[in-house]
């Protein structure tokens, strides 16, 4: 890691600044950088498990920070790859696009029409989408869980309620280590949650985290 630091804080910067410049920020008026660091944070924790190769690491950190560059940031794909290509090689920004690319929402009225059938099968078929996107919702729920106002409790209910179909919608069950959704990760999610869950194994309820 050490000997991309520097190449990887250029991405951080660049990504930090293209959200700053639409004015998007994060739960209670932070930063959207925020979120996006946080999001890499489980990159960098877990990436060792996905990341089968040197010449995927800065993709996937690219991926990482730019995963809401085209939902949120006003890019297309094409402006993704024109950023990666001047990062890394033409290859490495190819798969860096596509992962990007893969996390953005389709048009929909609703939270469920936008992240439907389609969507979840671009990301399982994409490599290191599953994984990131993962990593997107570690970050989100534990954010939610963070805080005891209307909107993170809100949150925290929803992002509960979807847990087991997201974990089976992203999950290709791929014997590619790059379609992985390591457990490491799931449980990590789990504890963010631990007391609800404990509460509905207490009461006898299939705690959904039993089958991964």
């Amino acid at each position: 890691m050490q000997k991309y630091a520097d190449l990887i804080e250029q991405i951080r910067h660049h990504a930090h600044e293209l959200h700053r410049s639409v004015n998007q920020t994060y739960g209670d008026q932070l930063p959207y950088g925020y979120h996006l660091d946080m999001v890499v944070n489980g990159i960098r924790d877990y990436g060792h498990l996905v990341c089968t190769c040197e010449n995927d690491i800065i993709p996937l950190f690219f991926g990482g920070y730019y995963h809401d560059s085209i939902e949120d940031a006003r890019l297309t794909y094409n402006d993704v790859m024109k950023t990666a290509t001047t990062m890394m090689s033409v290859e490495q920004a190819l798969l860096a696009t596509e992962i990007v690319y893969a996390l953005t929402n389709d048009k929909g009225r609703s939270r469920s029409e936008r992240a439907g059938e389609k969507y979840y099968k671009g990301i399982r078929e994409t490599p290191y989408a599953p994984f990131v996107k993962l990593c997107d919702r570690l970050a989100n729920i534990t954010y939610s869980c963070s805080g005891v106002d209307g909107d993170n409790l809100r949150m925290k209910e929803i992002y509960k309620g979807e847990v087991p179909h997201f974990l089976s919608s992203i999950n290709p069950h791929s014997d590619d280590p790059r379609l992985l959704v390591p457990q490491e990760v799931v449980i990590k999610l789990a504890e963010c949650l631990i007391d609800d869950l404990e509460r509905e194994e207490l009461e006898g309820k299939n705690v959904w985290w039993h089958n991964y």
